[in-house]
């Protein structure tokens, strides 16, 4: 049997909208769709609670460009994302070293993040903001 590549999605760690407009958004999926988020510091909403992801999150602008460019400001240069979405993988630093190999432009390299997640991130084609992550809160014990 082949060995899968670095890349292989296990399964999708999050996904949710990149925010630009937080009244409308909560609106939506907090007042609307009666999702049952937690917030966390400066609006970000989270929920490890609904079937089919791991996390499904609201995502400020403003974070998400702190995460990739350590500024507030998402620069002119990099097409603004309108969603996010990371997928587990086995070694993040072999998959990130793929992605870079085949051409993808990495705004994040191996990072650790305080909560214990690795991460690498790149706009994919469609304008997604892709994160290759190992999330050792999600993995099964034993």
């Amino acid at each position: 049997m082949e060995k899968p590549l670095a890349t292989t999605a296990l399964f999708i760690a999050g996904f949710g909208p990149i925010v630009q407009d937080a009244r409308a958004s909560r609106d939506l999926y907090c007042r609307t769709l009666a999702i049952p988020f937690r917030e966390e510091h400066g609006g970000y909403l989270h929920t490890e609670r609904l079937a089919g992801a791991n996390t499904f999150a609201l995502w400020p602008l403003s974070q998400a460009a702190q995460s990739c460019f350590g500024a507030e400001e998402w620069p002119g240069d990099v097409p603004i994302p309108q969603a996010w979405i990371e997928f587990d993988v086995e070694r993040v630093e072999a998959a990130t070293a793929e992605l870079e190999s085949r051409g993808y432009r990495l705004l994040v390299r191996n990072r650790q993040e305080p909560w214990g997640q690795t991460v690498s991130r790149f706009i994919g084609p469609e304008g997604l903001l892709v994160g290759i992550t190992f999330t050792p809160t999600m993995r099964a014990a034993g």
